[in-house]
């Protein structure tokens, strides 16, 4: 029997073609039982063969080439727990002592480390090889330390045969000398390849990696084709002179009996006072919290009962130390100011409420614990921090490293494989391309994507002016493809962090991360994952830093805030929050928030909670919107559909609108288990296929039926639980539908991912931002036959999908059977690997908010037919994360709601009570919310905040609060103008002020440009008020010196231009900070639009319903909601406010050009004024002149 002991993969980097996966398919189509891999100087494709191998019933095997000092690679083999453990130690010291990509170990590192593993002499690129091409007595020599070091049992010589002379010679003796030594003999292929055609992309890879032509490459070729995956027939017909060579491989297999099924890893032991264990250390200090948090009130007996029951479980099933950690690190956030929440599906625990981790109280919320943790899911809690974004994350992440050793945790990686442009031009250099044919071919696959498996790259290469007959162009069009799939080099994930007891690098190898005091393992946080090693993720959010900046402004100007104990029914909030006075408020500053929150008038927390979950797409296609409303105004009676609904029911008056409802509804009327209620939510949530919910149903009607809910009840019951499923992706399409292997490039049927013929773990979604993101396939199955229909567009694609499919058009998500002939929808503009198809000019619209669309990851196609296409079979996919990414989030989680909703009232009483604090920290922060700078500006002068430009006498980099109250713009905000020299400014400021333009150059080094930005927009004005006389003494300023200069007359020192016009100004302004401090665009319109009786924002409040107005402003925000049945919404602001404003869909039409265009509009319709809220729905629409003052906007996201 044979078995590969030393085969390498892409993860090799460059020196190796098939992916861990395609060796672990490769062995089982030979009937190899097992396969090693020992890739260059790391595990990284381990956990990879390991899956794969385990799911094809092979073992997989765990070595690696190590790089010795003096020349060569060591293959080594981990035969048992000890080895791997020193294996993984020894990489680590190697990568850890050296610069990125470098390093080797001594002799003495081996020596170290050489318990449990077991050598080969290695190949042609072993150290056995490299001595004995100088010195055969070196070469034996080294081989004898090597026994010294491994032992006589734990080295094997290694014989290799690819049809090579020297090969031989070597081999013979290697022979002599294992006969001398009475070492075994073991016979590998050392494949870096699948099979022989795969020869010429590993010679451009080698060429890639030497930085050379294939021209140039000579012998650091491969000498033949021969380094492919044999068969053992093969194998033994290459030895048959040698057949215990052979044999050895399979004994030599048995004997290795680690896999990573026996990984090691352990979660780490938090550090006890004497005499405690985890859990009662857990018990004492949840019950301590618990007594802060309830006291003697009216939950308190509840909440005990609930954490008793938590612990109760945590206890079994071993996790006490983990909440411990966590806790940890919230202590430690609070020992140094840093605030920090817990988010998700932890808020559903009392216990993480009692450690202060969350700051939702879930018995209070009567939040679903099993939301959480259960005994029947079998797998650790997910528990996400929210910091601050920016360093004070970074002191957490270090404080990590300080707690548990440098050794003991690290980031998560994140591995970059070849892609578009970058691809094409490596493999163009090593082919010998000229340069610019390679940038022509670089541009052509950036310009370009398949449409299907048959429009390949080759069938394009003439539009880059290439011969595709010519040799070295096919070459070129095979391996570029090929590369699409291959790791290129380790990246960093931005947020996982694993940590492990002892030392990490016992489990897993660590490398250097390019960012200083920082590490990663040399997995990705799948590999983690997927081999039980736990990963906290230390999340940056931007409101949490907004509300640390905002408290520390507060504190510096002596004011004293606690966000732990804001007072919880300030009435200012609240009016402010009734009002929809909400922009810059966290989760309720949307347009459609604000369009609700007048209507609901938000009076306590629970209400708040409310408002942030209610504007989602699950309620809303659920029909639970308006119902909910109608009924908080008292206009329609409170139902529930069976009394047993009632307490789970009451407090959203007979409405399910969260999640933990709709479980609730299933354990109270169907007897479902907290777990069983959890798993009903993940099919549900991801709407796996209309089969699985048949069933889900099915189990649900059974066990109404046990409690004796039957007939019409149970259905109103069944329809409450799964109206939030309606709208969640994928709905079903055909089976040749194809998807995109985002790890490869390739396009791939869907029904093949069903049948398991095609192996898919990735693919692309569609984020809010229209930003194509890569995304894990959880689960793929058949939705049965179904009514599909046949959408074809102008570009010649043709989608066949069920009538409910949602498409991404210019106005948002719509349902395939919504759409009609002439509408448009998205499609990619850039696939990783594929390049991206440039939009005919012919069709492109001169139009700044479509150029905007433009830059998104998608581009528009117009539908040319919708026709049926009959029954066919359909299926599902089911997407990690971005599951939602056509209809957006089914449903949102109450505990995420109510964590969210803290932030809400946090960020909107910081905002009421310390406006300076709260605007300066958002514009500090930005880019984060729904607005742009230039709109958050005009609502804090709105609400008497002053806000001053940025000047270099008076500005830091970051806004700040001056003595009298008022905000001052930072240098930031000047475009064009270098971090590093507007710190630079700061400094030199607080030595001593700037009298001069040239005293301000020469001590800060600006360039002309820099200067003359700040000269345009008017951030030299404690030096020279008029802006074009600062630029004209700019340029004296920054006028060039020496000889051929001197010989020039001097300008004159006054400037003889004109000053600018308060519409210059205004224009200057937004066009060098993208936003302004002076009057709005507006009012420049004003006289313009009195003749046409135009209102304001601020006089519709005063006018009667119904009454037809016309209003004018800029517009600010562009949507059409996907649920909104095809109205589009505006915001247009004018000089005292926003105006809501409401499109119908034939007038959308009719005005398209205008609307997504056009940065000022006049509206003219009919004013509604209802449930105290204020909106115009527009009859006429027309554009105002233009100006180049224009307002950024917030399009269609």
């Amino acid at each position: 029997m044979y078995v590969e002991l030393h085969a390498h993969s892409a993860f090799s980097f460059l020196e190796a073609t098939p992916l861990p996966e395609q060796l672990a398919e490769h062995a089982a189509r030979l009937e190899q039982p097992a396969i090693a891999l020992l890739d260059r100087d790391g595990l990284y494709g381990a956990p990879r063969l390991y899956r794969e191998a385990t799911r094809l019933g092979l073992t997989a095997l765990v070595g690696a080439e190590v790089t010795l000092h003096g020349g060569g690679r060591l293959p080594l083999l981990a035969e048992d727990q000890e080895g791997y453990r020193n294996l993984c130690r020894l990489l680590t010291r190697i990568k850890m002592r050296a610069a990125k990509g470098e390093g080797a170990a001594t002799l003495e590192d081996l020596a170290e480390h050489a318990g449990g593993l077991v050598c080969l002499t290695g190949g042609a690129d072993g150290p056995v090889t490299a001595r004995l091409a100088l010195d055969a007595e070196d070469a034996r020599a080294l081989i004898e330390r090597l026994v010294g070091i491994f032992g006589r049992f734990n080295v094997y010589v290694e014989l290799q045969r690819h049809l090579i002379r020297e090969e031989e010679a070597r081999n013979e003796w290697l022979r002599a000398q294992a006969r001398s030594l009475h070492l075994p003999l073991l016979a590998t292929n050392e494949p870096r390849l699948i099979g022989r055609e795969d020869r010429l992309l590993l010679d451009v890879l080698t060429c890639v990696r030497e930085h050379i032509t294939l021209d140039q490459a000579g012998r650091r070729l491969c000498r033949n084709s021969e380094r492919f995956m044999k068969s053992g027939q093969l194998m033994e017909r290459l030895f048959v002179d040698c057949p215990e060579a052979v044999a050895n491989t399979g004994e030599l297999a048995l004997r290795l009996g680690f896999t990573l099924k026996n990984l090691g890893y352990q979660f780490p032991e938090y550090p006890l006072p004497p005499g405690q264990t985890p859990t009662g250390f857990l018990r004492a200090l949840s019950e301590r919290g618990a007594r802060q948090r309830y006291g003697t009130g009216p939950l308190a007996e509840r909440a005990k009962k609930q954490i008793e029951r938590e612990l109760d479980l945590i206890g079994r099933l071993d996790l006490a130390g983990y909440f411990l950690i966590v806790w940890d690190l919230v202590q430690y956030c609070g020992r140094n100011d840093i605030l920090v929440q817990g988010r998700g599906s932890a808020a559903n625990s009392a216990v993480c409420y009692a450690l202060g981790i969350t700051a939702v109280d879930p018995v209070g919320m009567e939040l679903l614990f099993e939301r959480f943790l259960s005994e029947e899911r079998g797998e650790w809690p997910d528990i996400d921090l929210d910091l601050p974004s920016g360093d004070r994350r970074e002191k957490v992440i270090q404080y990590v490293y300080e707690r548990y050793g440098k050794l003991g945790g690290a980031m998560t990686a994140n591995v970059i494989t070849y892609r578009g442009r970058s691809a094409a031009r490596e493999v163009g250099k090593a082919l010998a391309l000229p340069a610019d044919l390679i940038e022509r071919l670089a541009q052509l696959v950036s310009d370009w994507e398949y449409k299907d498996p048959g429009d390949t790259l080759l069938a394009h290469l003439d539009e880059a002016g290439c011969d595709p007959g010519e040799t070295r162009i096919q070459h070129f069009a095979r391996i570029w493809a090929a590369v699409q799939d291959l790791p290129r080099h380790l990246g960093q994930h931005s947020g996982g962090m694993v940590i492990c007891q002892g030392r990490l690098d016992s489990v897993v190898p660590l490398e250097p991360a390019t960012m200083p005091g920082r590490s990663v393992v040399q997995w990705d946080k799948d590999d983690c994952a997927a081999l039980g090693i736990v990963k906290v993720d230390l999340l940056g959010l931007g409101m949490m830093a907004l509300l640390q900046d905002a408290l520390e402004m507060i504190h510096r100007r002596g004011g004293q805030v606690d966000l732990a104990h804001l007072p919880p029914d300030d009435p200012k909030v609240y009016a402010a929050l009734q009002q929809a006075d909400t922009i810059g408020v966290f989760q309720v500053e949307s347009r459609a928030q604000m369009a609700t929150l007048p209507r609901l008038r938000p009076e306590r927390f629970y209400d708040l909670v409310v408002q942030v979950a209610i504007i989602r797409p699950g309620p809303i296609v659920g029909d639970m919107v308006h119902p909910y409303l109608r009924r908080r105004a008292g206009r329609e009676p409170v139902t529930v559909p069976h009394p047993a609904l009632e307490p789970i029911l009451a407090r959203t008056l007979g409405v399910p609108l969260f999640q933990e409802q709709l479980l609730r509804m299933a354990m109270a009327t169907a007897g479902f288990t907290g777990g069983e209620a959890e798993e009903l939510r993940r099919a549900f949530g991801f709407k796996r296929s209309e089969r699985a919910m048949k069933a889900v149903e099915e189990k649900l009607l059974a066990g109404m039926a046990r409690q004796g809910i039957t007939g019409e009840t149970a259905e109103t019951i069944i329809s409450s639980i799964t109206a939030f499923a309606l709208y969640g992706f994928p709905e079903c399409v055909v089976g040749d539908t194809r998807v995109i292997d985002a790890d490869t490039g390739r396009w791939v049927k869907v029904e093949d991912i069903v049948n398991r013929s095609a192996r898919v773990e990735h693919t692309l979604a569609c984020d809010v931002n229209k930003r194509l993101v890569k995304r894990r396939i959880l689960d793929a199955t058949s939705s049965g036959c179904r009514m599909v229909y046949r959408l074809r567009t102008a570009l010649g694609r043709e989608l066949m999908a069920t009538a409910e499919h949602p498409l991404l058009t210019m106005d948002g998500w719509r349902a395939l059977a919504s759409l009609e002939v002439g509408d448009h929808i998205a499609a990619p503009r850039l696939l990783p690997g594929l390049g991206r198809k440039r939009w005919p000019r012919h069709q492109l619209i001169d139009s700044s908010s479509l150029a905007r669309l433009a830059e998104s990851d998608v581009y528009w196609d117009r539908i040319i037919a919708i026709e049926p296409a009959g029954e066919r079979e359909t299926y599902d996919l089911q997407i990690e994360e971005d599951h939602n990414f056509i209809a957006n989030d089914l449903v949102v989680h109450n505990s995420h709601a109510a964590s969210f909703a803290l932030l809400a009232y946090a960020s909107a009483y910081i905002k009421t009570h310390h406006s300076a604090a709260f605007y300066a920290a958002l514009l500090n922060n930005q880019p984060m919310g729904f607005y742009h700078p230039a709109t958050v500006v005009r609502d804090a002068q709105r609400h008497g905040q002053v806000i001053h430009p940025a000047d270099v006498n008076f500005s830091g980099w970051l806004c700040t609060i001056e003595p009298d109250g008022a905000v001052r713009l930072g240098l930031r905000y000047v475009r064009g103008l270098r971090e590093e020299v507007g710190k630079r400014i700061e400094e030199e400021r607080r030595r001593r002020p700037f009298t001069a333009v040239r005293e301000l150059v020469e001590r800060t080094r600006l360039r002309r440009d820099e200067l003359a930005q700040l000269a345009r927009v008017g951030a030299l004005g404690s030096l020279e008020p008029e802006r074009r006389a600062a630029l004209w003494e700019a340029g004296r300023a920054g006028r060039p010196s020496g000889p051929l200069y001197e010989a020039l007359p001097d300008p004159p020192e006054r400037s003889p231009l004109r000053p600018m016009t308060p519409p210059e100004l205004v224009a200057a302004d937004y066009e060098g900070t993208g936003l302004s401090v002076g009057p709005h665009p507006m009012e420049f319109y004003r006289a313009q639009l009195r003749p046409m009786q135009a209102v304001r924002a601020a006089d519709l409040a005063h006018m009667s319903h119904g009454a037809t107005v016309r209003v004018a402003g800029a517009v600010v925000v562009r949507q059409r909601p996907g649920t909104a049945k095809g109205f589009v919404f505006l915001n247009l602001e004018d000089e005292t406010g926003l105006i809501n404003v409401i499109v119908r869909p034939a007038l959308f039409h009719r005005h398209r050009l205008a609307l997504v265009n056009e940065p000022f509009l006049f509206v003219e319709g009919t004013l509604q004024h209802q449930d105290n809220v204020i909106s115009v729905r527009a009859e006429r629409i027309a554009p105002l002149l233009r100006t180049s003052a224009a307002v950024p906007s917030h399009d269609f996201h």
